[in-house]
């Protein structure tokens, strides 16, 4: 049972990474790729209609670990308090510079509001993965089970360290990148003109720094936790998750040499859920190390909740995910082609 929940919750959250990471990726881009505000009213075109509900996955990822490993769920909102406020305004500030950029028409006005999704856009992928970077790392959990971490010490790694330090932040802009190399392919597939031409002739620098940063990040974590890989050889998903996102990397490179923007665009989806997937599979069954005493981490084992609501849980769990994925599909379908900047005062 716990096995299987960690998994479900580690699936949402991936999916949710996948998803939002696009329209991330696009406003990440979206002051370098559209320079008019036609192109800048393109990008947003491409993610409006998909970018709230692409939110709605991190909800249910949220549920789904609040359900399950209540305990690790309290355990994170109370030690990364700081973090979680900031990714929640910087959340609501991107919002808000959706919706409101094309309510006035002026210059400055809408000069600031592409300001601040970009800004946001950049902000949101560091945190997040600042945060995988603190579960891979560990944290201060003592015996009660509660943790509290400043934004930042001495950026050393050490077993009193800062929510940002030298390892943190390297995986914060691993992140940042993937975020913008993904966001990338999705405009390339979605849009026509300056803004694609730009899109794809940013896409392969980007995947470029992907491919080196990923490398260094990964010879970082096996310093700063020698014992993350332990897990690999005798874990049949995590060679799994390996394939997964080798393969989605060759079906980037592949896709937009072809100029097969759409097989770029899932290949980098691939390879972002295929690395998180491996990530899960060697930490398994840890999900908050304890950086004090390995006694005090919280396991998918010491953290499960009851069985009985997990049992009922269940089957409304798969239930739901199927009628999500009906809904994306459809939406996709409804949406599908090139997009085009709607007229002034319609849309975006």
């Amino acid at each position: 049972m716990e096995m299987l929940w960690f998994w479900l919750v580690s699936v949402l959250m991936a999916i949710y990474v996948v998803m939002d990471g696009f329209d991330f990726g696009a406003g990440i881009l979206h002051l370098f790729v559209a320079k008019t505000n036609e192109e800048r009213r393109e990008v947003l075109g491409a993610v409006g209609p998909l970018w709230d509900g692409n939110e709605v996955w991190l909800l249910a990822g949220g549920g789904s670990l609040f359900l399950a490993f209540p305990k690790v769920l309290a355990a994170g909102f109370s030690g990364f308090y700081l973090a979680l406020f900031l990714v929640l305004w910087f959340l609501l500030l991107r919002a808000i510079s959706i919706e409101f950029r094309s309510h006035v028409q002026d210059v400055l006005w809408r000069q600031l509001w592409d300001a601040g999704f970009s800004v946001a856009s950049i902000v949101l992928p560091v945190l997040l993965g600042a945060a995988l970077g603190n579960v891979l790392r560990g944290v201060p959990l003592d015996a009660s089970g509660y943790f509290s971490l400043p934004l930042w010490t001495h950026f050393w790694v050490t077993p009193w360290p800062g929510i940002l330090d030298w390892y943190t932040v390297l995986i914060g802009v691993f992140a940042l990148v993937t975020m913008a190399a993904h966001g990338s392919l999705f405009l390339a597939w979605k849009t026509q003109g300056p803004v694609h031409d730009r899109s794809v002739a940013l896409s392969m620098k980007l995947w470029g720094a992907v491919v080196v940063i990923w490398l260094v990040a990964t010879v970082a974590s096996f310093g700063v936790t020698p014992g993350l890989f332990q897990n690999l050889p005798r874990s049949p998903l995590a060679w799994l998750a390996v394939i997964i996102f080798v393969a989605g990397l060759v079906s980037v490179f592949v896709g937009v040499r072809r100029q097969k923007y759409l097989m770029a665009f899932l290949g980098s989806g691939a390879f972002i859920l295929g690395i998180l997937a491996a990530t899960a599979a060697c930490v398994y069954p840890v999900m908050l190390k304890s950086t004090l005493d390995p006694a005090y981490s919280l396991t998918a084992q010491n953290a499960l909740a009851g069985r009985i609501g997990l049992n009922a849980a269940l089957g409304w769990w798969f239930i739901a995910f199927v009628i999500v994925l009906g809904y994306y599909t459809y939406l996709f379908r409804f949406h599908r082609g090139k997009v085009k900047a709607a007229a002034e005062g319609e849309g975006y």
